[in-house]
């Protein structure tokens, strides 16, 4: 099947990503899928839930899009949030929470937050994989500040999105193929080729065990490509061609 941007079915839209965009936050960066463009900022309070056992902390996430992310304007989220919201929220927090060791943080928590600027598709998976930029530079000043004493990070994390598309299984969907799309995955992944989550999503028919099959190998090869990414940014490693 021919894309509009011409990429073979299992190549990934340019990534980008810059860190420490907001020099306020602890750990913070933009990140770009294609068009698709999330500001991930990470935020570090001395005090940890209630409901988290004693000498451990904790990670949370929220989600949001801004008004002028897509071509209708998306309406502040003032006295309701959005349950669309809250769940990508929720997905971006246990994607995170997977690859950590909150013995490694006792008494703080860790708030993610991921604010779509520009949304062409494949905002959630960019927001999980920018967002473990974000924390991987905040426990970096943690560390140096002597705050902790080790990295709470077991393991690189990212996810990514894809789906079948006129018969056709494609990695990272924008929004013109999501939209058209028969079924998607979206797959969280770490950089051992272990799962955190997949979700897959039946739009306008099921789909079969091959094509689910083919959906998981081309979620595993761009999770590979993100990390290979993150790593570049956050460790000056060359990515892997």
């Amino acid at each position: 099947m021919a894309r509009n941007d011409k990429r073979k079915s299992y190549q990934m839209r340019e990534i980008n990503i810059i860190k420490d965009f907001m020099p306020n936050a602890q750990g913070s960066c933009l990140i770009e899928f294609g068009r698709t463009r999330v500001l991930c900022t990470a935020t570090v309070q001395n005090q940890a839930p209630l409901y988290v056992p004693e000498g451990t902390g904790w990670l949370t996430a929220e989600y949001s899009m801004l008004p002028g992310s897509t071509g209708t304007r998306k309406a502040r989220e003032r006295m309701k949030y959005d349950g669309r919201s809250i769940e990508i929220g929720r997905l971006i927090g246990r994607s995170l929470r997977s690859v950590m060791d909150f013995t490694a943080i006792p008494g703080i928590t860790i708030t993610i937050d991921c604010d779509v600027i520009q949304a062409d598709g494949g905002t959630r998976t960019a927001s999980i994989s920018g967002g473990f930029v974000a924390l991987y530079l905040a426990v970096e000043k943690l560390i140096e500040k002597g705050q902790i004493e080790r990295s709470p990070i077991k393991k690189y994390v990212a996810a990514v999105s894809a789906g079948m598309v006129g018969g056709t299984p494609l990695l990272d969907l924008c929004y013109t193929e999501d939209s058209s799309a028969e079924a998607d995955m979206n797959y969280v992944g770490d950089e051992d080729g272990n799962i955190s989550e997949i979700q897959v999503s039946g739009e306008k028919r099921t789909i079969t065990g091959k094509e689910f099959t083919d959906l998981l190998m081309l979620c595993r090869q761009g999770v590979d490509r993100i990390i290979a990414k993150q790593k570049s940014v956050l460790e000056h490693k060359k990515e892997e061609e």
